[in-house]
């Protein structure tokens, strides 16, 4: 079935605005028609968010497309915040992975000015959590978004009521140039239904990352509703709650496919229609201590050296909040002192925005982790990693996103405590 466009959305397919707003605006139609679109509607979020943060060599013809863009005054209809810079001098690696870094990257400094002429936010924007409180970009409840990096996206569904599909790079941005988006998916009320039920039946509050993994695998693309976790973190969606939530959020997108989950008494729409959300005849998952165990043993350990003792740790992926940093400064000054040592065991990156290391940087805080050997970073840890030789490592993370898309061996926060405070075992 044809998509049925406005007179302004037609105009603009004929050529109205030139004719490279007219292939972004095919595009949008024939990505839509895919899905069974019959419509597009405005993007009514105030910002935009862009994936694609790094200047890899292989990427020349984005980049290409990008300054067509500009010369063609096709800029976005938005500001807009962008993932994470690839490339930090300040994270440890050798002067040969330095240099390979450099070469994989060398298009960093040319793609982060045609981000500056096609609309950037500010110098701060660089961050896949671009709804903290810090960077601004928060969507309100009902706007709709063209944005792309999945762990914002299901974070925007979920916790901030917005609506969003899990679409790609460029497709995303081209949202925001047209300032319209497909009718589809997640944009839908019919969609934004449940289709399983978890329940959940541990003895503590389990991990977000694991809790999220062992749901994204399961569901996969699938919308869950989750039972009995607001006993644990509660029925406001406060700092504790949303800092949970943004990493329980980005496992089960990046383990499955997840663009959109409820939370029983806490997420918006699970407040405001209750059961009625769970789609009849829904699929029912049961989650306990015996079943977090079985998905954390699963995972498997794809280093060089399975036995090898891990030689970095990152954590903050996606970006650490700024209770975060300051919770984790506080429970390695505790660690440490126990055990007996002053400095973490191994090279340690905590990565956040800039926006919050900039406020964290202001804290007494700052001083104590830098003294405990412990590095932070605007980096992104995956960009990082896809390094080959920085992939060699043997890497430790209590990140489930990290874990599944490079060589990184998962640890729960509470081992990973343990292994910087007193070594590995």
């Amino acid at each position: 079935m044809a998509m049925v466009l406005t007179p302004e959305q037609q105009a603009i397919l004929d050529g109205s605005k030139g004719e490279t707003m007219a292939k972004i605006m095919k595009t949008l139609v024939r990505y839509g028609e895919v899905y069974g679109a019959e419509k597009m509607v405005p993007v009514t979020g105030e910002y935009g968010h862009l994936v694609l943060s790094f200047g890899a060599f292989f990427l020349g013809a984005v980049f290409d497309l990008y300054q067509k863009l500009i010369d063609d005054g096709c800029l976005s209809g938005q500001k807009f915040t962008v993932d994470p810079k690839p490339y930090d001098p300040k994270v440890p690696q050798g002067p040969i992975e330095k240099v390979a870094s450099k070469f994989i990257y060398g298009q960093q400094n040319r793609y982060e000015k045609e981000l500056e002429k096609l609309g950037i936010l500010n110098e701060d924007s660089y961050t896949c959590a671009c709804y903290l409180d810090q960077v601004g970009n928060t969507p309100k409840e009902g706007d709709v978004l063209s944005w792309a990096e999945s762990s914002a996206v299901v974070y925007a569904n979920s916790v901030l009521g917005a609506r969003c599909n899990r679409n790609s790079g460029i497709i995303e941005l081209f949202g925001s140039v047209a300032g319209f988006v497909p009718y589809f998916g997640l944009l839908m009320d019919e969609n934004r239904k449940a289709d399983w039920v978890v329940e959940l039946k541990t003895t503590k509050m389990p991990d977000a990352q694991l809790l999220g993994s062992a749901i994204g695998m399961k569901v996969m693309e699938d919308v869950p509703y989750v039972k009995g976790l607001d006993q644990y973190i509660g029925t406001e969606l406060n700092d504790a709650a949303k800092t949970y939530l943004k990493d329980f959020g980005a496992a089960t997108a990046s383990n499955g496919a997840v663009g959109l989950y409820h939370i029983a008494n806490l997420t918006p729409e699970a407040k405001k229609q209750g059961e009625s959300i769970i789609k009849p005849g829904a699929k029912t998952y049961v989650i306990d201590d015996a079943e977090l165990q079985r998905v954390k043993d699963s995972y498997p350990v794809i280093w060089k050296n399975p036995d090898a003792d891990p030689e970095m740790c990152f954590l903050g992926c996606p970006h650490m909040t700024l209770q975060q940093m300051i919770d984790w400064t506080e429970k390695l000054e505790k660690g440490l002192k126990e055990a007996g040592n002053k400095k973490v065991s191994i090279p340690t990156v905590f990565t956040s925005t800039t926006a919050v290391l900039k406020v964290f940087n202001k804290t007494d805080y700052a001083k104590k982790l830098k003294d405990m050997g412990v590095v932070t970073s605007f980096i992104c840890p995956l960009m990082y990693m896809d390094n080959p030789l920085n992939a060699s490592k043997p890497v430790i993370t209590s990140s489930n996103k990290l874990r599944t898309y490079t060589t990184s061996r998962f640890y729960s926060n509470d081992e990973i405590l343990d292994i910087l405070t007193k070594g590995a075992k």
